[in-house]
């Protein structure tokens, strides 16, 4: 993900895109090492809940990047892989909240 931001195209319509990016697509390791500290289920489903928040709104950060013109390869395997995570924390949200 920092990759893609640092050779990202120095475009000032771009550059916020790209912070915000960077902020939304980096938050979702952080919480979900909270998750797995978490002191019940509860607490848990509920941080898992803030990563697929945050990786969602990644994803809008991915397509109006898309949208702006930036390479269509890079963004697009930056939202398959945040589909991929989305799938995995919902799976785990249902496990935990079926216990």
């Amino acid at each position: 993900m920092c990759a893609v931001v640092r050779k990202a195209p120095r475009d000032p319509a771009l550059d916020n895109i790209f912070r915000q990016l960077a902020r939304a697509a980096t938050s979702p390791a952080a919480n979900y090492a909270e998750a797995r500290e978490s002191v019940s289920d509860r607490d848990y489903v509920h941080k898992l809940k803030i990563v697929v928040k945050k990786l969602r709104e990644s994803l809008v950060w991915i397509r109006m990047a898309q949208a702006a013109g930036v390479k269509p390869r890079e963004p697009g395997a930056l939202a398959q892989e945040c589909h991929e995570l989305i799938a995995i924390s919902v799976t785990c949200i249902r496990k935990a909240s079926g216990r």
